[in-house]
């Protein structure tokens, strides 16, 4: 499976009453497939996938599996406390026509090596759909090192990349240096994408690119063709969104919010998660424009097409 570029984690709008706004879903499968991303992947953390039920995840699926059609990749997230669900969320993802399943290793009980890697070899084993192995050390408490992904990489035969949000620029490298000659390394981290091309990595699963997915896609072309000067360019714009939006405020509602800044209905967050209070909107608002952030996306955009 070829699989490198740019990837949407694509946030699940709500209404007031916590309930899928599927509207909204496909005008921004329009918007993101239009900015010449490889792919979507649905029910992810940016996509709230914890607080969805598995009745709502195969809806989902089957909603932008559709509405994506042949234009991209549909990687399903599918990684749940216990191998059980795992296996059996896996299997829905692949029942529905997902191309992949991003798989958070297993969070709350915090496994042992040994435990961990039988997890994604039951895995493996019981369905046979190509997976991502998802280190994300902010929601899982711990992180996995390269060792350890490397032998997990050699006894799955369906493991096919691994997104890394643990923002290591170290580890990043084992990585690539362990078995990025034999599956994807992706970056989950805004800041180390351009780092993690430039290292020999094949691309990125973004939040932020939820909202500037145009950016995103041309830090990836910049990078791939040399033009390093582009790159860091994109990448100055990239990180400086992911500051705003991901590090200063609440991600997903931050994000919802941020969208409807370029005329995308997102919806609210589901509860226990609330939208952003007036006073953050405008704090949101004056950072970017402080930085003339929307006067610059439209000139890059521009660029871009021209």
């Amino acid at each position: 499976m070829k699989l490198e570029g740019i990837f949407v984690p694509n946030v699940t709008p709500f209404d007031e009453r916590g309930e899928i706004e599927n509207g909204f879903l496909a005008d921004l499968v329009e918007f993101w497939l239009e900015a010449g991303v490889s792919g979507l992947v649905v029910n992810a953390s940016t996509g709230e996938g914890p607080l969805l039920s598995r009745e709502e995840k195969r809806g989902l699926i089957e909603f932008v599996r559709e509405k994506v059609g042949g234009r991209g990749m549909v990687i399903a997230g599918t990684g749940a406390i216990g191998t059980r669900e795992t296996i059996e969320l896996t299997r829905d993802a692949k029942d529905l026509g997902a191309d992949a399943a991003l798989v958070t290793t297993p969070f709350f009980f915090k496994p042992t090596e040994e435990e961990l890697v039988e997890h994604f070899m039951a895995l493996d084993a019981a369905v046979d759909l190509p997976f991502i192995l998802y280190n994300v050390p902010k929601f899982t408490g711990y992180t996995v090192a390269p060792s350890i992904v490397d032998r997990i990489s050699r006894e799955c035969a369906n493991m096919v990349g691994i997104k890394d949000s643990s923002g290591n620029p170290g580890a990043m490298a084992e990585n690539i240096r362990l078995f990025g000659d034999r599956i994807s390394v992706l970056s989950g981290a805004a800041d180390m994408t351009l780092p993690t091309l430039a290292l020999g990595g094949r691309g990125a699963i973004l939040a932020v690119a939820n909202f500037i997915p145009e950016i995103c896609v041309g830090l990836y072309r910049a990078a791939k063709r040399g033009d390093l000067e582009e790159a860091g360019r994109s990448q100055q714009l990239v990180s400086y969104v992911n500051k705003v939006l991901v590090r200063e405020h609440p991600q997903v509602a931050a994000i919802k919010a941020a969208l409807s800044l370029k005329g995308h209905a997102a919806g609210i967050p589901r509860r226990p998660l609330k939208p952003l209070s007036d006073d953050m909107r405008e704090t949101i608002l004056r950072d970017l424009q402080s930085k003339d952030f929307l006067g610059d996306v439209e000139e890059y955009v521009t660029e871009l097409k021209g």
